[in-house]
């Protein structure tokens, strides 16, 4: 709600790691579901969780290639763009009869240069951001209120104070952008946030959207990414990471911090429908900032809570998967 959509005063940072989030925290017994939870954020949120002893799920599209190492988890097939994978992930998970705590849709594609379309012909992006982690939610309803409270975090990014729903044109027929593309599925995310707490609070599900952070990793990075990373202030002269919390350039640990926060923090117990970053609620801005290398704008906006909006996603949204 947007009354709420402003910071609780954790106590935390932009800096705070996974570590500080979970200090004296003990999942033991709590089940968790990470989507792409093998890789990057996923990973770290995948085994800071594992840590403080919740029986972590990692869904994995390709799970011969979640390679998780020492981390204490299970992995299971999920393709996000394919229902009938989701159908299947859900009812493997459900027939266990296990609660279901948190869910953490993480897994998401970044930009690509050139339309890509699912099997049924939705963007890819908003195939795998959106859709499927739409899907997947719904079908795993009665593992969530089986847990007697449960939360649904899902990953999101400052993109969304500028993305749109192109209402008319979701796949892009015509004028595709890959910042309009991810723009609009990270606006998605928020306003699916939104309307899932709306629709399941009173059944104790809540439900967050993070913002993690630029998190590009430690390198080496690839020579044809550096020019566009000295562009945004990401790295320097060197090709160094550039790590630098205050202006949301984020090491790994830091960044999924925020996920690990809206997963299982006791100090959003009782909230929902919210716009995290930095370790607690973002406050709400409606002024203009553009996009530079020294400032990446990225607290929540009306319009990326808008309830009307969100309504209408959910509608749309069905339509799509019906």
């Amino acid at each position: 709600m947007i009354k709420d959509q402003h910071p609780l005063g954790s106590g935390f940072t932009a800096a705070s790691t996974t570590t500080d989030i979970l200090d004296g925290i003990d999942l033991t017994g709590r089940e968790v579901i990470v989507t792409g939870g093998h890789g990057r954020l996923g990973r770290e949120v995948t085994r800071a969780l594992a840590t403080a002893g919740a029986s972590v799920t990692v869904a994995a599209r390709d799970p011969h290639r979640a390679a998780l190492g020492e981390i204490d988890a299970e992995v299971e097939q999920l393709d996000l763009t394919d229902p009938a994978s989701v159908d299947a992930f859900a009812t493997r998970w459900l027939a266990t009869g296990r609660p279901l705590h948190a869910l953490v849709n993480n897994a998401a594609m970044l930009f690509s240069p050139e339309l890509r379309l699912d099997t049924r012909g939705n963007e890819l992006s908003f195939s795998t951001s959106h859709l499927g982690h739409f899907q997947l939610t719904r079908a795993l309803l009665p593992a969530l209120r089986k847990a007697g409270g449960a939360r649904v975090l899902t990953v999101t990014s400052g993109a969304a104070r500028f993305g749109e729903i192109r209402w008319n044109d979701l796949a892009f027929s015509t004028g595709y952008d890959p910042g309009a593309a991810y723009g609009q599925s990270k606006r998605a995310n928020v306003l699916f946030t939104v309307e899932l707490d709306r629709r399941y609070a009173d059944e104790g599900i809540r439900a967050f959207a993070a913002h993690p952070g630029v998190i590009i990793g430690p390198g080496p990075h690839h020579p044809s990414q550096l020019p566009s990373y000295r562009a945004q202030g990401l790295v320097d002269e060197n090709g160094a990471t550039i790590i630098n919390p205050e202006a949301g350039k984020k090491t790994l640990a830091q960044g999924a911090a925020t996920l690990v926060f809206g997963a299982v923090s006791p100090l959003l117990d009782g909230l929902g429908g919210l716009y995290l970053k930095d370790n607690d609620v973002a406050p709400l801005d409606d002024a203009v900032r553009p996009l530079t290398a020294d400032n990446i704008p990225s607290d929540a906006n009306s319009a990326m809570l808008d309830p009307a909006q969100a309504r209408r996603l959910w509608t749309v949204t069905e339509q799509l998967l019906a």
